[in-house]
């Protein structure tokens, strides 16, 4: 999951120490939510909206699912 986490944090001039206690939760929790290596629980994604005063969908937005094959060949040559 793509997430602006560290961009809001970095407008407010924020260590990503100061982040987690705000958060109550470890500085490296939001380091893996950061760098994509965690998705937070619901409950957290909502404290991390209060806490930016926006919504979720501000912050996180869904990885571009992969590629599906545009078709799976059909021809048959018999």
């Amino acid at each position: 999951m793509k997430n602006r986490l560290r961009v809001l944090r970095a407008e407010r001039g924020w260590s990503q120490a100061d982040l987690a206690l705000r958060l109550e939760v470890s500085r490296q929790s939001v380091n893996a939510i950061e760098t994509g290596r965690f998705d937070p629980s619901l409950p957290l994604a909502f404290r991390l909206a209060r806490i930016f005063e926006t919504t979720i969908e501000a912050i996180f937005s869904e990885d571009p699912s992969p590629q599906e094959p545009s078709s799976i060949s059909n021809d048959r040559t018999n």
